[in-house]
């Protein structure tokens, strides 16, 4: 079994609560995670927290986060955005950066996959990161998601960046 596969056993996903709070505020004071996902850096826990309690309870018909656990401790989230029809974009957070580079970002977007596909019918996934997001291009190609344009360029950890859009058709299998 390769390393993917044996770690694909611990991660899971499940749905978000106000308990989460307490690892959502650790995630908001490393500057990497806020840098690399566009969270506002020094961010107050009272802002943040109804920023989440939202999140949590008043989630928008089109989208869909969950969390992403690790042995049971939530580590990040996965979104599915601009659900429509059998379509969906798929986003990934992994909150704590030390995880960073492990293959866990790729394990969480499979299960988010299946999870999508199973009980929302979502079979075409859409994709969006910055051109100097090597690790998050990496992880998506890797899966299996071809390039598709590449339209529009913002501010990406201090620089430039052009974004880039990518698909995969899924069949159950990533």
């Amino acid at each position: 079994m390769d390393g993917q596969s044996n770690l694909s056993q611990w991660i899971h996903i499940r749905p978000i609560t106000l308990d989460d709070f307490e690892n959502v505020l650790a995630w908001s004071k490393d500057d990497s995670f806020c840098e690399a996902n566009g969270w506002e850096i020094n961010r107050s826990s009272e802002e943040l927290y109804k920023w989440w309690r939202n999140c949590v309870n008043h989630p928008a018909e089109d989208f869909i986060r969950m969390g992403i656990t690790l042995n049971g401790k939530l580590i990040g989230y996965a979104d599915m955005a601009c659900m429509k029809g059998n379509t969906a974009e798929l986003g990934i957070a992994i909150g704590e950066s030390r995880l960073w580079g492990q293959g866990i970002g790729s394990a969480s977007a499979k299960c988010m996959m299946e999870y999508a596909s199973k009980k929302l019918g979502i079979s075409f996934f859409n994709a969006e990161t910055h051109e100097a997001n090597a690790r998050s291009r990496k992880m998506l190609e890797n899966l299996g998601f071809k390039e598709i344009s590449r339209i529009g360029s913002e501010e990406y950890q201090g620089m430039r960046s052009e974004r880039i859009q990518y698909r995969l058709i899924f069949n159950g299998e990533a």
